[in-house]
């Protein structure tokens, strides 16, 4: 832990509409694009009934600009009229973090 220095995390939750035609696809091509911007450190996702997507920053800088940044702009619009009934972004400073491996 000596090395660790604090980041950012974007908890993105959802509940989709039962067409979600395009969304896949979106979906890709927005994590492939995540990983070119500048300050983007990874991601995290799971979706059953609810989804749940944690995009890693090293600082609110980079988030604002990923939020700006203009296929992002598309994808969040298309978002908001086709494929999300609801949605919540949470924004969070990791101060620490540990794991487990059962080897």
């Amino acid at each position: 832990m000596e090395n660790f220095k604090p980041y950012f995390a974007v908890i993105f939750t959802s509940t989709q509409k039962d067409t979600i035609e395009g969304y896949a696809e979106m979906s890709e091509k927005m994590a492939a694009l995540a990983k070119q911007q500048p300050g983007y450190l990874g991601m995290d996702s799971a979706r059953n009934e609810v989804g749940i997507t944690v995009s890693y920053w090293e600082s609110l800088k980079a988030i604002k600009q990923w939020k700006q940044q203009t296929d992002h702009l598309a994808a969040q619009l298309k978002g908001r009229q086709d494929w999300y009934s609801w949605y919540n972004v949470k924004v969070c400073k990791v101060e620490r973090e540990y794991e487990f491996v059962n080897p």
